[in-house]
């Protein structure tokens, strides 16, 4: 089977690439990547010593896909992730739009030429930010955690937050472009006969992220703590009480070949997906994980709100435990461990991302 990767020496697309590897024999994958974001040089390296195919190409031009093998299915990773983009930092709203969605006809278009199918790498933050910020939380003294017992809306549970939780603007102009995209990818592979399917993520983590404050937050956090950098909670009075869930890339690429090996044509094709509330963490939680592995480091409390900043996200995973028999695998206290090993053995990790 061939596998095409778009965004493939990006954090998340170079992971999944090395995990399919180690899930199946015969695979041949090849990756597309522009090489933008700082760090990804050093996974382009690694992916060509297992023999990946890789591309230097933008998929943002149609043109840079004439050269790309054909395929039998395409996992779209490529994107910018951080849910400020387009407000802050050096990307504009018209360059998120361009990186975001603007290219994503080019990917689908590829699939219909090649009658590819497509694995879609959606978002937690295509959900309303109005509905995240009015859900019922209980305050403990390091987390917030949803309340139980209070009347809950449609889509969330004691399991998280499943796809039928409101969408409804406004979500971020991140989550605008990738909630686009999942509409674009449906009505294509429903017009043109290829199958779709789209997962909307909770956090990615993992050791070799580019971790900046923006986006890969588990990453940065660790190593961060670890190298004494100035840490902030932002928000919330600053206590860092606001709590995501972690999943390893690697649990990501077993359910992805799962969906890869579903023979079904209809039903549901849009699934969250995440670590779940027993792989949920607030950052001051994260901090205390830190001070115990690396020795006690304050962090200083911000209490500016920022656009967009929101106390809970959690993914549930029940549908894709009952429909593909998934869940992950990975216990938040091993990821971390995996994310400071890294740190150690590479000091420099930051300087790399970037940073």
């Amino acid at each position: 089977m061939k596998i095409l990767i778009t965004g493939i020496c990006g954090f998340a697309g170079t992971a999944i690439a090395e995990a399919l590897l180690e899930r199946r024999e015969g695979l041949t994958i090849s990756g597309i990547d522009n090489l933008h974001r700082p760090g990804s040089e050093i996974n382009r390296v690694s992916l060509r010593k297992r023999g990946i195919k890789f591309v230097q190409g933008d998929i943002r031009q149609a043109s840079d896909f004439e050269v790309l093998p054909p395929a039998d299915w395409v996992i779209d990773a490529a994107a910018n992730p951080s849910v400020l983009a387009g407000l802050a930092g050096n990307v504009s709203s018209r360059q998120l739009f361009e990186h975001n969605l603007a290219s994503i006809v080019n990917v689908l278009e590829f699939c219909k030429a090649h009658r590819a199918g497509l694995l879609l790498l959606s978002s937690s933050r295509v959900y309303s930010i109005a509905a995240l910020r009015s859900l019922p939380l209980k305050h403990t003294a390091d987390a917030f955690y949803l309340d139980h017992t209070a009347e809950l809306p449609a889509g969330v549970s004691a399991r998280g937050i499943g796809i039928d939780f409101s969408t409804q603007a406004p979500v971020s102009l991140y989550g605008g472009t990738k909630l686009a995209c999942e509409a674009m990818a449906l009505e294509y592979g429903e017009a043109f006969g290829f199958p779709v399917w789209i997962d909307r993520c909770g956090v990615l983590a993992g050791p070799g992220q580019f971790g900046t404050p923006e986006q890969g937050i588990f990453a940065y956090w660790v190593n961060a703590h670890l190298h004494r950098r100035p840490l902030r909670y932002i928000g919330f009075d600053g206590t860092g009480k606001q709590v995501r869930d972690a999943m390893h890339p690697r649990d990501l690429a077993a359910l992805l070949d799962l969906e890869m090996r579903q023979e079904r044509t209809g039903g549901q094709r849009i699934y969250t997906a995440g670590g779940g509330p027993d792989n949920a963490m607030s950052l001051a939680q994260l901090t205390a994980w830190c001070d115990g592995r690396f020795g006690g480091f304050a962090v200083t409390a911000d209490r500016n709100e920022r656009p967009y900043d929101i106390p809970w996200v959690v993914m549930d995973n029940a549908d894709c435990q009952r429909h593909f028999g998934w869940q992950p695998e990975t216990p938040i206290q091993a990821l971390l461990e995996e994310i400071a090993v890294h740190a150690e053995a590479n000091p420099d990790w930051l300087q790399r991302s970037g940073l």
